[in-house]
Formats: C-alpha cells, structure tokens, sequence
C-alpha cells in the first residue's frame, strides 16, 4: 500500500463475536487504494426484558436448530421479522439466564449449565428451540438432574416401542369385540393364569387384556415411567388413562364350603401394572343423543298411578313420552297409565 492511500479508521476493522478484531476483505477487481472491511451484522434479540446484541451467523451455523432456520432461510425469504424497533422478540417461557446458557452452545457448542439453573426448564427451553440435549452437548453439575431428564428421553423411547409391539394390539383385539374401552394386565413372563372355570374370580378380570412381558413389567415398577407413558398416550389421542399397580389373581388357593353346599374359591393375588384407557370423547355417554334425567310429572305418586289411593278431582294423567319417539316422530296414544320414573 502505498504512503498515500488511507487506512481504514478504527471503526472500519471487522470485529468478530468474541471482540478479536478480524480480518479486512478486499471487493474482487478493485484496486487497493479502495480496500473496505466488512462489518459483521448484529441483531438484537428480547427475551424475557433483556436485549441480546448477536452476530446472526453464530445461528446460521446451526441450521438444524430453531433460531438457525430464523436467521437463515426464513429470514432470506422475509418469513422471519423484527418488531417496529428493528428487535427480534423471542417468545415468552425462556428467561434472560437460560438464553444465557443457550448462547454458550451457539459459541462452544455445549450447554454449561451453573448452579442455580433449572434442568428441567433449561431442557424446555431446548426442546422449544430444537437443541439436541444429551450428554454430549450438557455439562451439569447436579448430576441427579441431568439423569432425571436422561431417564425420561430413554423411557419414552422405550415405551414407543412397547406401545406398538404389546399395547396397540390389546387395543385393537379390544375394539374388534365393540369395547370403547380397555384394561391390560402387565404379567412377568415367569407368571400362570390358572382359575376355576366354574368359579371365576368375582372381579370382572376376565374382561382384561392381559400382556406378558418381563420388560414392560419392569419398566412400569417406576412411577416415573408410568408419567411418561401416560403423557405419551395422551398425546396419541387416548382419554381416560389409568396406569398404576393392582392386585390380580393368578391361581386358586384354596376352596371353602359354604353353608348350603355353596363353595368358594380363594385366590392368589400377585401385584402387577395395568393400563385403562379408552378411545372415545367421553366414556358412557352416546354422542349422537342426549338423555338427560326429567323427572316424569305424568302422576304425582306411586299409589295414585296404581289407582290404590285418593286422587286429585279432575286430574287427568298425562301420558309419558319415550325420548326416542319424540326424535323419531309423533308419539302414539298410550292406553296405559305411566308410573314415575326418572327417564335417562
């Protein structure tokens, strides 16, 4: 460069996301004496009150994450807007301390987490903003945290596959029979059925599913395990859930005989999981009619229907109408007095 062309001023030098200055860029097929640097662009993210003054490409070089696609090919194609203030508002459920950590990953590309953040909304936050979270990329001191949240990605990746190996088929063998709903029993594979067909347990178990499995078994003895499984089925459209561990007999006992000839059956329970759930919108209730309880005013008493008491002079029964006949059409003459009842 020769003594009299100028250099660039300060302000001109391009200064990186780290504050080291940076490098000058030469425009192709321009002479030197009109050299120009490149400044970096910034833009300002708000989240949760706090201003966030960043270099955009920190987020395009992570074109898999949420705020990479914002700042690359949704911003090129104008999908991606500032506010009236030129700001880039994120949504509100992140606070200023997570986005903290947040950025450390966009830098290093792992998320430091220090005393004082919660896990639990540091892996929300990544989950909203489509950062991987595991081992590799979280580096936390509370352990027991950092497994917790572990646990439940491995749990619900193991329950997706036992929900359409083992439970969907009970589902399915369920509503082939015109159930709207369905009970399973989860036995070990080491466990025997063996009742008295002429004296069955008096519990209605004989409608359940029953699914043996030693893994999914061992799976549902965590509490844990069951909310994940239960929020998972919640989110395939399934209502009603109940997941928990109940007694479920196995073989017989003993028998007892019972004054008058009358024998009784007793029998060994053992404790297992099991699920209910059902698949309608809501259980025992028709969709289609509304039966509602009316109190029938057709006669004021039970004797005075049956004709076996005093009745009022002139009054005169009205006939009671079935639900369905006013759907369906005029009603017919009753020739018969109508007793009180309640019609559901």
């Amino acid at each position: 460069m020769s003594e009299g062309s100028e250099r660039p001023s300060l302000a001109e030098t391009r200064t990186g996301v780290e504050g080291r200055p940076g490098k000058e860029a030469r425009s192709v097929g321009e002479p030197s004496s009109r050299i120009s640097t490149l400044q970096p662009e910034r833009v300002t993210l708000v989240v949760d009150g706090t201003h966030f003054v960043v270099d955009p490409a920190l987020f395009t070089a992570h074109p898999d994450t949420m705020l990479g696609r914002m700042f690359g090919p949704a911003r090129q194609h104008n999908f991606t807007r500032p506010n009236a203030k030129g700001e880039y508002e994120i949504v509100e459920g992140i606070n200023a301390s997570i986005f903290h950590v947040i950025l450390d990953y966009y830098r290093g590309g792992i998320l430091q987490c220090p005393e004082g953040i919660s896990v639990a909304e540091l892996r929300e936050a990544c989950d909203y903003l489509c950062i991987n979270f595991d081992y590799n990329t979280v580096r936390c001191r509370d352990l027991s945290a950092l497994l917790h949240e572990l646990s439940n990605d491995g749990a619900r990746r193991q329950f997706e596959g036992y929900l359409e190996e083992l439970v969907v088929p009970a589902m399915v063998s369920s509503a082939q029979e015109g159930e709207r709903e369905c009970h399973i029993v989860v036995l070990s594979d080491d466990d025997t059925v063996d009742w008295d067909h002429d004296n069955p347990p008096p519990m209605g178990e004989e409608y359940s599913q029953i699914i043996y499995s030693t893994k999914l078994y061992r799976f549902f003895k965590y509490i844990e395990n069951r909310d994940v499984a239960k929020a998972l089925l919640k989110e395939r459209g399934l209502k009603n859930i109940r997941i928990g561990i109940e007694g479920y007999p196995t073989c017989k006992e003993k028998v007892k005989r019972r004054p008058g000839g009358r024998s009784e059956v007793i029998y060994n329970y053992v404790q297992r999981p099991f699920i209910h759930m059902s698949w309608e919108k809501e259980e025992g209730k028709s969709r289609h009619v509304d039966f509602q309880c009316v109190r029938s005013k057709s006669v004021p008493n039970l004797t005075a229907a049956l004709g076996e008491g005093p009745t009022r002079p002139g009054a005169t029964p009205t006939p009671q109408v079935d639900e369905l006949d006013r759907l369906n059409g005029p009603s017919p003459q009753p020739t018969v007095v109508s007793v009180p009842s309640y019609e559901c």
